[in-house]
């Protein structure tokens, strides 16, 4: 079953393997699951999620959302935030289009969560885009510090670059609600969202403690450049992902 509702922002940059090393990430697509553990149309979307976030060349995170709280049980991993970003989305592309589970792609496309065809075609339609994911992000940990580095852009499409502590994996026993009974696996797990800064096409270069990931339950992090703004989000300019173990 399809949920819907009505309309959020916000986005990304991260792709890569690190230890306190360096790493670069040239990923294909930033993918962007809403889900809710009260929703029975999300399961199949959450464990797709997983397989997908396998894959080296996509960002994969997991957006709970809040809104379907009032069926008979409150989602323990939503954020308000979520909801915010997703209707964001709905009103920058013009069509209004929430519901779960909803994937969104390179910030510009969305699709059904549990339909990979349509992930695959999104994602190559979406890389057509000017600027999508061109530029090259890199992330570093060396002790307890986050090193987050970008070359100069030309011709930059003004924007702004968020840092995501993520949880690789939230098992969830579910007490109530249409998925009552059962227990469901969430895969890259937004905490929190960080704005480091705007980006407009200068080298930038960001610090943060290795503790801002960590305190809010992550063990592994997103980075994002997104075009537009946490009101007004358009498509992912950049991205990289990596693990703090």
């Amino acid at each position: 079953m399809k949920r819907r509702q009505v309309a959020l922002p916000l986005a990304v940059v991260a792709c890569a393997m690190l230890t306190s090393a360096i790493a670069s990430a040239e990923p294909r697509a930033v993918i962007e699951l809403f889900t809710s553990q009260g929703c029975s149309s999300c399961p199949p979307a959450d464990k797709l999620a997983g397989e997908l976030s396998r894959d080296p060349s996509l960002v994969v995170l997991s957006l709970p959302i809040d809104y379907w709280d009032y069926l008979g049980w409150k989602d323990t991993l939503a954020l308000a935030g979520h909801t915010s970003r997703q209707r964001a989305y709905s009103k920058s592309r013009g069509d209004r289009e929430v519901y779960t589970p909803q994937i969104v792609v390179n910030g510009v496309a969305h699709v059904l969560g549990s339909d990979k065809g349509a992930i695959d075609s999104a994602i190559a339609k979406t890389r057509q885009q000017p600027g999508t994911l061109s530029l090259p992000i890199t992330l570093s940990v060396t002790g307890d510090q986050i090193s987050v580095s970008m070359p100069a852009a030309k011709d930059a499409t003004k924007g702004e670059v968020w840092l995501c502590p993520i949880t690789k994996t939230v098992p969830v026993t579910i007490g109530r609600g249409e998925n009552s009974g059962n227990t469901v696996a969430y895969y890259n797990v937004v905490r929190r969202w960080v704005k480091l800064g705007d980006w407009t096409g200068a080298a930038r270069t960001f610090k943060v403690p290795a503790s801002d990931v960590t305190a809010a339950g992550g063990d592994a992090f997103a980075v994002v450049v997104q075009a537009g703004s946490k009101e007004a989000p358009g498509n992912m300019l950049g991205a990289s992902i990596a693990s703090l173990n």
